[in-house]
């Protein structure tokens, strides 16, 4: 699976990890993340994310 960082901060999202904090287990793909799921270090939408 893909990662995505975000442009605004540089947080990456890694899939085999998620996003459990904020309630995304891991193996989730980014195409897979709500659409209101936003960076969980600086607030940016899934919009602000390049594939890496």
């Amino acid at each position: 699976m893909k990662k995505y960082g975000c442009l605004v901060c540089g947080y990456v999202y890694d899939p085999a990890k998620g996003d459990p904090d904020n309630g995304v287990a891991p193996g989730t793909p980014f195409e897979e993340l709500a659409d209101n799921w936003v960076c969980p270090l600086c607030g940016v939408g899934k919009d602000e994310f390049e594939t890496l």
